[in-house]
């Protein structure tokens, strides 16, 4: 069976925004660059990036909907990010500057719920990335997959909601849950399938106003009776993939 890779995303400060990207290097036991080298602990965690840690140490979208709505571009020469949101503009800054991250902190403010643990610093990852998954893992989703949610939502869900690193195009709905445990390859590059990703809130709210408007989880159990939607890998070598690289499984 044969796939198509159809768009490359990153995310460099976990659940504060996202890039799309036309290729990327992909190096063995790790995720991928810029994606996930920074989170934002909230002020009840104690996260400091020296390991890691799950995702309820952190500011999320599941809690609070509108970060969902922040864009984010990478300088890489200067190592800087823009980041933008609907309503609050764009900010420039340098995560690893003590000041610039305070002031990021302040910019995102608005955007904690009152009732919530609220953003209280910038740690950066010195392990690995700060995927859901305690490895090094970079997610997939067949666009399939999301056509078919999308029907039983009765509306078009962006692919943004779901923060895949990779979609791929050319595959049946709900295909890439067969590959746990086999190696996908996609250009050069081989990946071990690990295991399903089972979704939160963050997926309900709409990329474009950080707004929920839709119940993708309940349409997820009410369809299939699971809240899963794509699948964890781990590179297992190294390597460039790009956009229209052709994804294939080992038998």
């Amino acid at each position: 069976m044969t796939g198509r890779l159809a768009t490359i995303w990153r995310h460099p400060i976990k659940s504060h925004g996202r890039e799309s990207i036309d290729r990327c290097q992909v190096t063995a036991d790790q995720t991928l660059p810029w994606d996930r080298v920074w989170a934002v602990a909230h002020e009840a965690s104690e996260a400091d990036g020296s390991t890691w840690v799950p995702c309820a140490n952190f500011a999320r979208g599941a809690k609070a909907p509108g970060l969902m709505a922040i864009s984010a571009k990478v300088n890489e020469p200067d190592r800087t990010l823009t980041l933008s949101h609907p309503d609050l503009g764009a900010l420039t800054l340098d995560p690893d500057n003590a000041a610039e991250a305070d002031a990021f902190i302040h910019w995102v403010m608005p955007l904690a719920p009152a009732d919530r643990a609220l953003p209280a610093r910038v740690i950066r990852a010195q392990t690995q990335g700060m995927t859901d998954s305690p490895y090094p893992s970079i997610s997939l989703i067949g666009t399939a997959s999301l056509d078919a949610l999308s029907n039983e939502t009765g509306t078009p869900l962006d692919p943004r909601r779901f923060r895949a690193n990779f979609w791929i195009d050319d595959l049946f709905p709900w295909e890439e849950f067969d590959w746990i445990g086999k190696t996908v390859t996609i250009g050069d590059v081989p990946f071990r399938v690990e295991e399903r990703i089972t979704r939160c809130l963050a997926t309900a709210a709409n990329p474009d106003t950080g707004r929920r408007d839709a119940d993708t989880l309940g349409a997820l159990e009410e369809g299939w009776g699971h809240r899963d939607m794509g699948v964890y890998l781990r590179a297992t070598g190294h390597g460039t993939v790009a956009i229209g690289d052709t994804l294939t499984v080992a038998s």
